[in-house]
């Protein structure tokens, strides 16, 4: 017996493969290009500028990106998300701006609306060359912004509105940023964090040289990287690179979450900097990069949902406040950077089809890549973070697959022959009408003074990165410690393996999807880019990344007209809350309400805690605290139901509290209104 291809694309359709197939002290008090570089002197310093914006696309009936799981679709908010911009010039106004996002990953569809925003409203002061995109891999993110269609299956296609969120999110974050520009420093730290990490990949890891696995002495990267950012003598940002998969919540999370790198940014700004993201401008931006995370995990006991504790929400917080405690040992120790020359370079590689140097190769012979190629590692999942379809395993053979006697797929033998030892389930990159997957792609590096952070579209391994680091510091001529590794990064195309990890076929392996020499392919490309900074030297742009953006089907864009229940009006209250609460205990309040997708609400608030102060209501929390979640469900056809809980923290000021909720209805033509809801008084003892 053999599995037709069709029933294979079918299974594989729900792998996550196709799917994702702060002043002296550390604690950031808020206060109220095409020419080569030239080198500036270093008593001129820098310019540096921050910004911050909301970028969460639709919280209800809306795929979630990540894990791949159709049946994981949003039904509320735990968290906003969010994207943190940096601005960076010299001198000689060499500029280069660094954004991070609390999404899953950066398409190549964002990438390119971003730049065309850019290019209109600032000519070309900002391009493809200098601006680099980045995400925190959050898998609590919404989905539906990819124009590949392997990366939008899960989300029943493309969403515009989470696009539309995600592209205006990002750019208002450069705008304010630039806006923001004025006359700063920047310093460079490093701590250890050892307990935020675990390698869910062991197995492939220990195929690596002994060399390669020397460095990473406990199987995981370490190493927390800061940069600290200051105009005159305010710490005004900090990003803190350390790498661990954004997957601390399970698949069986609904709420739209930055997860654990989201909560680390808001645990720094807002517990630590007082930042309060409606107030207007922030005082302190703060962002947790992913670097090298393919076979990173925050699940410390390899198991969905389990480590450090059994409670997915919790660890969250945990695994978030660790990250932002070495943060911020780094960034108290950092040392001012003694360059302040700013540059960059970027490259286009047809990663289908690249001839490889016997430099870069594992056998020092001539090795070509190959079109993308799911392996059935792939359709297995990570069972350490999200395991898929049961039928599939990790490794090279798969005895279930052995039994029923094969794969029947329209696999080239010589496609198949450049994928081995991949057991090929679905050959992404042939399908029509140009792939379901990208197969341009960009590669980067930015320079920020005696720092160069290297900018990859994949998910790269700690190895991988370990070795893209060794490729640049080599040609650039600096210590290995100056280069810092960036995957997530303008574009998206699954894994990046070393080869002997790739011939272990791990989930990571089966979703390395340009075959065994993909990472070396990726060092050859980086070492030009490496050699041409060096001298100041232009590097060609290489092949244009496809524009898909002509047809993009999706489903799940319309959603009905609302109605309130019977015999109730939009925002009257349901369910009252309790007339007396203490630090530790919950707020639960229900709301008559409209659908969540009649407005997003970015840039704002679905609800409010507030607190009577003589006779006004003053906002206490909204719903972007960690201490909130709002929950939307459904009622019949049309009614939908706003569920909202807030969690007393402790230190909360006694008083008189109530929840006004902000909602919108939507009639029967299509016109929508807005709603309140205010639920009674209640007291925090």
């Amino acid at each position: 017996m053999t599995i037709s291809r069709r029933s294979v694309l079918a299974g594989a359709a729900a792998a996550p493969a196709l799917a994702a197939l702060a002043s002296s002290t550390a604690s950031a008090q808020p206060r109220s290009a095409p020419a080569p570089a030239r080198r500036s002197a270093p008593d001129q310093g820098f310019r540096v500028g921050v910004g911050l914006s909301d970028m969460t696309g639709p919280v209800a009936e809306n795929g979630m990106m990540g894990y791949s799981q159709f049946d994981q679709r949003a039904e509320g908010l735990h968290q906003r998300t969010r994207v943190r911009a940096y601005v960076f010039a010299d001198a000689d106004d060499n500029r280069v701006v660094y954004t991070c996002a609390d999404t899953c990953m950066v398409f190549q569809a964002v990438h390119d609306a971003v730049l065309a925003r850019l290019a209109a409203k600032y000519g070309n002061l900002y391009t493809e060359k200098n601006v680099m995109l980045t995400a925190v891999h959050s898998h609590a993110a919404c989905g539906g912004a990819s124009q590949d269609y392997a990366y939008s299956l899960a989300t029943l296609g493309f969403q515009p509105q989470v696009f539309d969120a995600e592209v205006d999110g990002v750019v208002e974050a450069i705008v304010a940023a630039h806006d923001n520009l004025a006359a700063g420093t920047v310093a460079y730290g490093r701590s250890e964090l050892k307990d935020a990490s675990v390698n869910r990949s062991r197995v492939a890891f220990d195929r690596n040289p002994q060399h390669d696995r020397d460095y990473y002495p406990l199987g995981i990267d370490t190493a927390m990287r800061v940069l600290r950012i200051s105009q005159g003598g305010d710490n005004v940002g900090g990003i803190g690179w350390f790498p661990t998969h954004g997957a601390s919540l399970t698949n069986k999370n609904h709420l739209i979450s930055g997860d654990n790198k989201g909560a680390a940014a808001y645990f720094w700004e807002h517990d630590v900097a007082g930042v309060r993201y409606l107030d207007g401008k922030p005082g302190f931006v703060a962002c947790f990069p992913q670097t090298n995370t393919g076979d990173m995990s925050p699940n410390l006991d390899l198991e969905p949902g389990h480590g450090p504790t059994a409670d997915d929400v919790e660890n969250t917080r945990i695994i978030g406040e660790r990250q932002v405690a070495a943060a911020r040992e780094a960034f108290k120790k950092a040392a001012p950077l003694s360059s302040t020359t700013i540059d960059s370079r970027i490259l286009y590689l047809d990663m289908a089809n690249q001839v490889v140097d016997g430099k870069y190769t594992s056998d020092g012979q001539v090795r070509r890549t190959a079109p993308a190629c799911v392996g059935a590692a792939m359709a297995a999942g990570s069972t350490e973070d999200g395991p898929a379809i049961d039928i599939f395993t990790e490794g090279t053979r798969n005895p279930m697959i052995d039994a029923l006697g094969g794969i029947d797929t329209p696999t080239p033998q010589w496609l198949a022959d450049a994928q081995a030892p991949k057991l090929v389930l679905v050959p992404v990159g042939l399908l029509p009408p140009d792939g379901w997957v990208p197969h341009v792609l960009k590669i980067q590096i930015i320079r920020i003074g005696d720092v160069y952070v290297v900018g990859g579209p994949a998910e790269f391994t700690i190895v991988s990165g370990l070795r893209i680091r060794r490729t640049v510091a080599a040609e650039l001529g600096v210590p290995l410690e100056n280069v810092i590794f960036n995957g997530y990064a303008n574009a998206y195309s699954s894994y990046c393996t070393t080869p002997e990890e790739y011939d272990a076929q791990q989930y990571e392996g089966g979703s390395t999807l340009f075959g065994r020499n993909t990472l070396p392919a990726y060092q050859q490309g980086f070492a030009e880019l490496a050699a041409a900074m060096k001298t100041g030297a232009d590097v060609p742009r290489g092949p244009a990344p496809r524009d898909l953006s002509g047809f993009q089907p999706g489903f799940g864009r319309e959603f009905p007209f609302d109605a309130p229940l019977p015999g109730r009006n939009f925002g009257d209250v349901l369910v009252q809350p309790a007339g007396s609460i203490g630090a530790g205990e919950q707020v639960a309040v229900e709301f008559v309400t409209g659908h969540p997708k009649n407005d997003l609400h970015r840039r704002g608030t679905y609800f409010e805690v507030q607190r009577r102060e003589a006779d006004r209501w003053v906002r206490s929390a909204d719903d972007g605290d960690w201490s909130t979640k709002y929950h939307w469900r459904r009622d019949g056809l049309n009614a939908s139901i706003a569920r909202i809980t807030w969690d007393v923290p402790a230190g909360t000021p006694s008083g008189t509290y109530r929840i006004q909720h902000f909602g919108n209805w939507k009639n029967p033509e299509g016109a929508v209104f807005a709603l309140t809801g205010t639920s009674a008084e209640f007291a925090v003892r």
